[in-house]
């Protein structure tokens, strides 16, 4: 049963960011979404699914798979590569998250608020997608009537919205001092698209926001390991979750973000919703300042230095054999999040520019296919890592922190030193965006080994159409190596 649409006599005149994202939430309808925040939505889920479906092979949804089985409990949703398993809808969030985000390849908003480092915000696509795919599927499996393409779409983009105008109003602190963002902020999000399908009113929305600020967390010590990937699957479970708790009659706090014990507060030393509160939509952030879709599996603040190194070694016909040394400078917001020097395994290697140069000098790209185990752990990559370091420059960190800036320096061993500046328009931001074609791209080598090139192209075209689809939940059926047949209508 979906919640009463009148506001309730509970939450009239209250004000602050809570009552903002909970009104613009339930408010927020089909008309009001412009056509090209329509068209990068597409893009965002064609991106997310991808990154998703990788993410759906990786070690740790084996080991989600093997928690998520000994809980067992009701059939509610399916998971992202398997059509023919349903669990309880929560879990479906966590597993659709987790794989969302295990490459680290999903998308990022931009910063557009004094102090905020460029790029360094959240991932806004995966929390919202994971809890509509999730709840879409019970609703549909409680009322017998599927979710259209077009509600989804609404859902998606009210949660994406939420997530990134709070992820704007806090305070950096909370992402320079430890908090990752995509867990945190990425809570409400879920929250946000989960209440706006079930529909809850204004006061049910803004109690699911109050519940889901006391179970948003995620700290930055876990990257490099199974649970940076967890923070988002658990961002789209406890977003599921607070809004299904509601939907049953559980209270919150309807000002969960705001004063003394708020959210913002808390976690974040403060902030400045008010610049926010009035501006939910106006414009909606996935139009402006906009979103970068990645090229790379690794954090964004590394791409312009990886283009740098593709560029420097296809302008100069250089081959790994012609690389004496490699030295990267930048400033410390490109620096900070990136923990070793040498990288073990793939996990550590999204965090190791030793690892990330090192790819693209072996291979002439990074993808699938360099981001395993056995690419990073082979001997010709650990050797090429000892040759790579990084370091801080102040004359950059002087620049500021409003673009990715970085330059790559390089010794050959016949004796020239040849530089290159990484490119502050990096590919895949708004401001050099990946081209349509190139987003599929990325799909195709997401879906290799695991979908035939005829499934990709049906899921490829039905995302292109998400709005017209009668049941957004075929994109299971389509993303799934197990299909259970349904047809895309």
């Amino acid at each position: 049963m979906t919640g009463d649409k009148s506001d309730g006599s509970a939450f009239e005149g209250l004000k602050g960011l809570s009552a903002a994202a909970s009104s613009f939430t339930v408010g927020l309808k089909y008309d009001d979404i412009s056509a090209e925040a329509l068209r990068i939505g597409r893009r965002c889920i064609l991106d997310g699914l991808a990154v998703s479906l990788a993410g759906s092979e990786q070690p740790l949804i084996d080991v989600l798979d093997r928690h998520i089985t000994r809980i067992g409990g009701a059939a509610d949703a399916r998971v992202i590569g398997d059509a023919g398993r349903r669990v309880p809808v929560h879990l479906a969030a966590l597993w659709n998250g987790s794989a969302g985000h295990a490459m680290d390849w999903d998308d990022t908003q931009l910063a557009e608020g004094p102090g905020r480092p460029y790029g360094l915000l959240m991932h806004p696509t995966m929390p919202p997608l994971a809890a509509a795919l999730a709840v879409s599927d019970l609703i549909a499996v409680e009322t017998g009537r599927p979710v259209s393409g077009k509600d989804f779409m609404v859902a998606f983009q009210a949660g994406f919205e939420v997530g990134c105008k709070v992820a704007e109003a806090i305070d950096p602190d909370h992402y320079m001092l430890g908090f990752h963002t995509s867990g945190t902020i990425g809570t409400f999000a879920a929250a946000a698209t989960a209440a706006k399908l079930l529909g809850l009113n204004v006061s049910q929305t803004a109690q699911a926001l109050g519940i889901a600020a006391s179970m948003a967390s995620g700290i930055r010590a876990g990257f490099g390991t199974m649970t940076k990937p967890l923070h988002v699957g658990r961002a789209a479970e406890n977003g599921v979750t607070a809004a299904m708790l509601v939907r049953e009659g559980f209270t919150g706090s309807e000002e969960g973000f705001d004063g003394r014990w708020g959210y913002l507060a808390v976690a974040g030393r403060g902030g400045d919703p008010e610049r926010i509160n009035d501006r939910f939509g106006r414009p909606l952030t996935i139009e402006s300042p906009g979103v970068s879709i990645k090229p790379y599996p690794s954090g964004v603040l590394t791409h312009p230095s990886m283009d740098a190194m593709r560029f420097l070694m296809e302008e100069n016909a250089l081959t790994p054999d012609d690389i004496e040394e490699v030295t990267l400078f930048a400033g410390w917001n490109v620096l900070a999040p990136i923990r070793y020097e040498i990288a073990k395994n793939e996990l550590e290697g999204k965090f190791s520019f030793a690892f990330l140069l090192s790819a693209i000098i072996l291979a002439g790209r990074a993808g699938k296919t360099e981001f395993t185990d056995a690419f990073v752990g082979s001997d010709a990559c650990q050797t090429m890592q000892r040759r790579v370091s990084a370091r801080f420059d102040q004359n950059i960190e002087d620049m500021g922190w409003d673009r990715i800036r970085s330059r790559v320096v390089v010794k050959t061993r016949d004796g020239r030193t040849i530089e290159r500046w990484a490119d502050e328009n990096y590919r895949g931001s708004p401001h050099n965006p990946l081209s349509d074609a190139e987003v599929e791209g990325k799909f195709r080598d997401c879906a290799l080994g695991i979908l035939d090139e005829a499934a990709t192209a049906k899921l490829i075209e039905a995302v292109w159409k998400v709005e017209t689809l009668s049941d957004a939940t075929v994109l299971y059926d389509l993303l799934s190596w197990k299909p259970s047949g349904a047809a895309v209508s």
